[in-house]
């Protein structure tokens, strides 16, 4: 019913930059928040960076500074400069949203980021 579709992930060296889309399609009503989230090999998923309804945002410390979110309608973006090995990850979009009567949490399928020294 909701789908959320990734895009721009790739190779890049340190000091590089990279963008990520999402997509949000499907029976949406409105939605709440959006945010991209993280996991490395061995590491559990975490929050890099969120944006609400309003507009606010939220950016993990480790990223503050050197990445932005924002949203336009139903498109996610998060521009990421100065990469890091560190920052290597797949990113998973993540949508908290109205469909329907309910209030559902949505995931995209992930997209591969590789950060080199």
């Amino acid at each position: 019913q909701v789908q959320l579709v990734e895009s721009g992930g790739g190779l890049v060296q340190a000091g590089g930059s990279l963008r990520l889309s999402c997509a949000a399609s499907g029976s949406i009503f409105s939605i709440n928040a959006m945010g991209w989230y993280r996991q490395a090999p061995g590491k559990q998923r975490e929050l890099v960076a969120a944006i609400t309804r309003d507009g606010n945002t939220n950016y993990a410390d480790s990223v503050k500074g050197r990445f932005t979110i924002w949203r336009t309608n139903r498109m996610m973006s998060l521009q990421m400069d100065n990469l890091k090995p560190e920052d290597t990850a797949v990113y998973y979009c993540n949508a908290d949203l109205r469909s329907g009567l309910t209030n559902q949490v949505w995931w995209g399928q992930g997209t591969q980021v590789t950060v080199s020294s």
